[in-house]
């Protein structure tokens, strides 16, 4: 009798799971093991295929929950905020326009530490971290976060938070002007972008930090493929339309495995029907490599009164827009989607989107 019953519940469970043909991924932070086991188990009956879990760089944390993943059957991505670091030496920190070391200065958020990624000891820190991470077993992918800039210029839907009108370059995020940038671009290009009025004008000045960016995730990326695993990325979308000028990621060069753009339409105050045509961009930046886009959906987890709500940070997609939004991002091409976050998953978001994805 209790085989029957077992049985029973089995072919319920499965049952249960959705059937999906668009492949989907999850962003979440770390959790002990035992409620990573329970969460995996729930988001794989809603289509999931691979998760997301931000450990930091913690080893321990990350063998422990990728190991969770593979014993459920889902590809697992290491996620790292891989620029926003901190504690380390002080000369390692971006420098802004005014002069002021991200260090001790961040930009917008106490958290906003920024690394300058021309530093040869922050590139040699970060491809030995993500070569060290790379061969845990378990692990499938790197995925960097926080690959860029401090955002140069905020996403509309924040600029009320901020209490700011960014109509250029905000010159308190504008970096870097470090002495060792300075000294290389005047070598570069034979201008001194400290005595220039708008630096904002100096278009070889805006491609060499998008370079800076590409050299070093594209280091990291050779180091990583050297241990078996792939590479991912969190991105701004576009990259033309918005992550270039945003944040300085010129991101269609980089050897990517797989690109995960943020395409969270009210931060940019548009409706669920952008993430298609900005998902379109993505899937056509990337056309000649044919790295798979998954298109990244913001929800709304107080969707009943998201006509309330100020902060885009606590905004997102209503369960009535879920269709829309997958449908969208598919027919654009995109190789399936990644939610942020599953917890903001209400009843309603899941039957919406379960019927989408299928």
């Amino acid at each position: 009798m209790m085989k029957k019953f077992l049985a029973l519940i089995v072919f319920l469970m499965v049952a249960h799971t959705v059937a999906a043909k668009t492949p989907v991924y999850i962003w979440q932070e770390w959790k002990p093991a035992k409620t990573l086991k329970e969460n995996f188990r729930e988001w794989k009956r809603h289509g999931v295929v691979g998760v997301c879990v931000n450990a930091g760089m913690d080893k321990e944390k990350i063998a422990e929950a990728a190991k969770v993943a593979k014993k459920q059957g889902l590809e697992y991505h290491a996620w790292i905020p891989t620029m926003l670091q901190g504690g380390l030496d002080p000369s390692w920190y971006t420098v802004n326009r005014l002069g002021q070391s991200a260090y001790d200065h961040p930009a917008y958020v106490p958290y906003y530490k920024t690394l300058d990624p021309r530093n040869p000891k922050v590139r040699q820190y970060l491809i030995d971290k993500f070569s060290e991470i790379a061969r845990i077993p378990e692990v499938d992918y790197i995925q960097l976060d926080y690959i860029r800039y401090a955002d140069v210029i905020l996403s509309r839907g924040l600029w009320d938070k901020y209490g700011l009108i960014m109509n250029g370059e905000y010159a308190e995020a504008d970096y870097c002007y470090c002495d060792d940038c300075v000294e290389a671009f005047k070598k570069k290009a034979g201008i001194d972008i400290r005595k220039v009025t708008d630096p904002s004008k100096i278009k070889e000045w805006a491609q060499f930090r998008c370079d800076a960016v590409t050299d070093l995730v594209n280091a990291i990326i050779e180091a990583v493929h050297k241990e078996g695993k792939k590479v991912s990325a969190d991105v701004f979308p576009g990259p033309y339309s918005h992550a270039v000028w945003m944040v300085r990621q010129e991101w269609n060069k980089w050897n990517l495995d797989a690109v995960f753009p943020m395409n969270y339409n009210d931060f940019y105050m548009e409706p669920a029907s952008w993430v298609g045509k900005v998902t379109e961009e993505e899937v056509k930046a990337v056309a000649d490599c044919q790295t798979p886009i998954y298109s990244g959906l913001f929800i709304c987890h107080d969707w009943q009164n998201k006509a309330s709500v100020v902060d885009p940070e606590n905004s997102g997609l209503l369960p009535s827009e879920i269709g829309e939004a997958v449908n969208g991002a598919m027919k654009a091409g995109a190789k399936g989607v990644c939610l942020f976050t599953p917890f903001s998953m209400t009843a309603e978001h899941w039957k919406a989107f379960d019927e989408a994805i299928r």
